[in-house]
């Protein structure tokens, strides 16, 4: 961290590998004055190895316009629909199931999400996971 003064924190969810300065990057850090193709180059280079998948960003600006810039672990919907190799989630969950996920994957996706995740425990993480699962129509084993 810098002892510089912040002058905003940004936080993006963007495609792995593939960012662009066009919207909605442009559009959302634009207006801070940053040095866009320098991001987005940044970005890109970090998240080469997952492509693919969405990751959140959190970019902090601060008042000399430089940034840095976080990355986080891909939203928990994204790495299931990865690992059941799913185009989509249900649009009607309660009656249409999409697949079926099984308590090995859900501790796997857990032990991932950790870091981010608001839970005190992993098996607190799986709870919030399997609910991830079920409102998106994935049947939980176990």
């Amino acid at each position: 961290m810098s002892s510089k003064p912040i002058k905003a924190q940004v936080k993006l969810q963007l495609s792995a590998g593939s960012a662009t300065p066009a919207p909605p990057v442009g559009t959302v850090l634009g207006p801070y004055g940053i040095n866009l193709p320098q991001f987005v180059k940044g970005f890109n280079d970090a998240t080469m190895n997952d492509k693919g998948l969405i990751i959140p960003v959190v970019v902090t600006i601060y008042g000399d316009r430089t940034f840095d810039f976080v990355l986080k672990t891909p939203p928990v919907a994204v790495l299931i629909k990865q690992m059941l190799k799913l185009e989509h989630g249900s649009k009607v969950p309660n009656k249409e199931k999409v697949g079926k996920i099984t308590a090995a994957q859900i501790r796997s996706i857990a032990e991932q999400k950790m870091i981010d995740l608001n839970a005190s425990s992993l098996e607190t993480a799986e709870s919030m996971i399997r609910g991830t699962a079920r409102s998106m129509g994935v049947v939980v084993e176990g």
